[in-house]
């Protein structure tokens, strides 16, 4: 019993001196902090992805940046331009993938490749050979944006907009500014793809009004997601595109004054459309989902704290995560500022305060991702007075 007993003791002397070797450390403000440390007021493990110099930013909330298990891509810019790293998410080690001075948040996850859009022309990168080789040129008379790969890459696809679009934007760069002024305007847009056998550019849908966020389906290679782009309360914004009979579908109607829907993103297994749900506007709170096939749909409630600007769903699609928000935001939360994990419970969400947003200045969108594993949420921040990409456990240390 007395040599058990020592065991015991050992073991657990053992295990403080490995919580010891974690600094528990106040997240921010605006300072150096550790490659790791545990937020000392949520006790969660915070990881440093982007260890080099420069500015770094991870991926776009509904744009998936994993390759395999392992690696994820993600921006940095630096003395040397705007450039793609992989970063492994076992060892942290860095790998330049490639230069890059344009949109170049489109992962090919079979063939292991990134594409890039610079001015009109659209380029495809090899992660393992860093080779890059261009895949299409826009003609003069049409100057599109892809935005998104299929999911037996086949076709990328985008959007287009008018010269007098783009001019509202160029004369007004902030959101506050062009924002109203694009969706009053009413100019023709529309929905493009590109066949990557045939090189064919398709436009597949049009309407005079503002369209964007457009997303393939991660598993339905048929299946585009579009949005009808504008104040959420006067727009019904989530719509489905089929590539083979071109049916367009509405995926939410909006049936209250105020209510609005949006920041729309599909589940991994693409069977369910998950959108920031409100009740009317700033008043109730929710996620919610809509089965892509049959229209059914459900909601998660939550508090005005915990609503985020960008939530997203773990590969099990057991968990959620949430990005927070600051004063300014649409909840006008007093208490918002934290990444999020939360546990669907019925009707509702019972949230985990992760990471400590506080020194968090939010005009950068965290846009928080579970890793492949589900065991980590991975975010982009600014409360070191630079932008960084991290990654907080999901388990407490």
């Amino acid at each position: 019993m007395r040599t058990l007993s020592c065991i015991l003791s050992a073991a657990l002397l053992l295990c403080r001196v490995a919580a010891m070797a974690q600094p528990m450390d106040e997240t921010g403000p605006q300072k150096a902090m550790p490659d790791q440390w545990i937020d000392q007021d949520t006790h969660h493990k915070v990881v440093r992805l982007s260890r080099k110099e420069g500015q770094n930013l991870s991926f776009y909330f509904h744009n998936n940046p994993f390759l395999g298990r392992e690696r994820m891509i993600f921006y940095s810019t630096d003395e040397n331009g705007h450039q793609l790293y992989t970063v492994d998410l076992k060892t942290l080690a860095l790998t330049r993938v490639s230069a890059s001075n344009g949109n170049a948040e489109i992962v090919g996850h079979r063939s292991e490749s990134v594409y890039f859009q610079s001015h009109d022309s659209v380029f495809n990168t090899s992660i393992e050979t860093g080779q890059t080789h261009l895949v299409y040129v826009f003609p003069a008379d049409f100057r599109g944006a892809v935005t998104t790969l299929n999911a037996d890459e086949t076709l990328l696809a985008g959007s287009w907009a008018s010269d007098e679009q783009r001019e509202i934007s160029r004369k007004y760069p902030e959101k506050h500014d062009f924002f109203d002024r694009i969706f009053d305007a009413h100019l023709p847009n529309k929905l493009f793809t590109i066949n990557l056998k045939t090189g064919e550019l398709k436009v597949i849908h049009g309407e005079n009004t503002w369209l964007g966020h457009v997303q393939f389906s991660p598993t339905d290679p048929d299946l585009l997601m579009f949005c009808h782009e504008g104040p959420w309360q006067k727009v019904d914004r989530i719509w489905t595109i089929r590539m083979g009979s071109g049916e367009v579908r509405l995926m939410h109607k909006r049936t209250v004054e105020n209510e609005i829907a949006g920041h729309e993103f599909f589940s991994p297994d693409g069977k369910t459309i998950f959108f920031d749900w409100q009740i009317p506007k700033g008043q109730t709170f929710y996620l919610g989902a809509v089965d892509v096939n049959t229209g059914a749909e459900k909601k998660y409630a939550m508090t005005r704290d915990e609503w985020s600007i960008h939530f997203n769903v773990s590969p099990d699609e057991k968990l959620f995560c949430g990005d927070g928000g600051d004063v300014g935001q649409v909840a006008h939360a007093k208490d918002g500022r934290w990444i999020y994990l939360f546990r669907p419970e019925g009707d509702h969400f019972v949230s985990e305060k992760l990471v400590n947003m506080k020194d968090q200045q939010y005009k950068l969108e965290p846009n928080v991702h579970f890793s492949p594993d589900g065991k980590w949420v991975i975010f982009r921040a600014n409360f070191e007075g630079k932008q960084e990409v991290y990654a907080v456990e999901c388990k407490k240390s």
